[in-house]
């Protein structure tokens, strides 16, 4: 004799059973848009530290989050072109590396978080509506790179005591063009320092800038080109230095990793690392109106023995005993 079964009772006994493919979805794996205009080998350093920052929260690239890597390789009409391409391809955040890079994004998109990297005067360019409450879809980290080009003229004018004619190697092109040549003009004041602007707007221009810092009689060259227009060319640039007899000084590291006499400037790496925070608390719910901008923190200035060996040039015991790193 069989057991009734009820209509109720079967359809609770099926509910009952697992089915695991119905239950459980696939995570949804975040994809960050990383956007620069400098060249992907160029780069390849900083993109290293931001993974690093990445890992050390618990993100690895090709396991548990995606990185579409974008570079305009110099180029501004590419640069808003692969910005374009990050927005068409839903990314959950795109990361901006300098102005130029996050004015591409900005154009590109209003509606997903950006963050900067190295974001010059983020107020002064309206990338945010102040460094409390950026109040847009934009936040990161803001930079004091103008401000600082007083303080190179400074140090150059300690290492070379003779100093009195500088060549300023600038861009037109520069986001903060007007702001670095206020800031030197400033400091150029103060120390008692003619300049010699001489305008950069692209690689070739280079070598016929220093052409005519030799020939203006200048002892000293401060560098201060955005690294999208000349940073494939770095050894060449440290090599037409020695060529020149020229001391250099530089705002990034690698130009003085690549040969180069010394440089100041912030701390790249730092930021990379805490650009990767800045996406970990957007992934986690966060807005970016509500992420207040950070500054800088670490700033290095490094000194090389060996490009000085090749010009001539005995640097002084007060400068290095400030310096972060001496190569010798």
């Amino acid at each position: 004799m069989y057991n009734k079964i009820t209509r109720r009772a079967f359809c609770s006994m099926l509910l009952a059973l697992p089915f695991p493919a119905r239950a459980q979805q696939p995570a949804k794996i975040p994809r960050i848009g990383y956007l620069t205009n400098a060249s992907r080998s160029a780069d390849a350093p900083r993109h290293d530290t931001f993974r690093q920052g990445l890992r050390d929260l618990g993100y690895i690239e090709g396991k548990n989050i995606v990185i579409e890597w974008r570079s305009g390789e110099g180029n501004p009409d590419r640069q808003r072109a692969v910005a374009a391409e990050l927005v068409r391809l839903k990314v959950d955040v795109i990361v901006a590396g300098g102005s130029g890079d996050i004015r591409a994004a900005k154009e590109a998109t209003t509606t997903i978080p950006i963050v900067m990297i190295n974001g010059d005067d983020a107020v002064g360019n309206g990338f945010v509506a102040s460094l409390a409450r950026p109040g847009g879809n934009i936040t990161g980290l803001s930079t004091f790179r103008p401000e600082l080009s007083g303080k190179r003229l400074e140090l150059l004018k300690e290492t070379v005591p003779r100093l009195s004619r500088v060549a300023v190697f600038v861009s037109s092109a520069s986001q903060d063009y007007a702001q670095v040549l206020k800031e030197l003009d400033l400091a150029a004041g103060v120390l008692a320092v003619k300049l010699q602007y001489l305008d950069i707007l692209s690689s070739k221009d280079v070598e016929t800038a220093f052409r005519s810092a030799v020939k203006g009689r200048a002892d000293a060259v401060l560098f201060r080109v955005p690294g999208p227009l000349v940073s494939s060319q770095r050894p060449q640039i440290a090599a037409l230095a020695v060529k020149s007899r020229l001391p250099a000084i530089y705002e990034a590291a690698a130009d003085v990793e690549d040969g180069g006499l010394m440089s100041y400037g912030v701390n790249t790496g730092d930021l990379d690392r805490r650009a990767a925070t800045f996406v970990d608390k957007i992934l986690k719910g966060r807005t970016p109106a509500d992420l207040p901008v950070e500054q800088p923190v670490k700033f290095e200035f490094i000194v090389n023995l060996k490009a000085a060996k090749q010009i001539g040039l005995t640097v002084p015991p007060n400068v290095l005993v400030r310096a972060d790193k001496v190569i010798r």
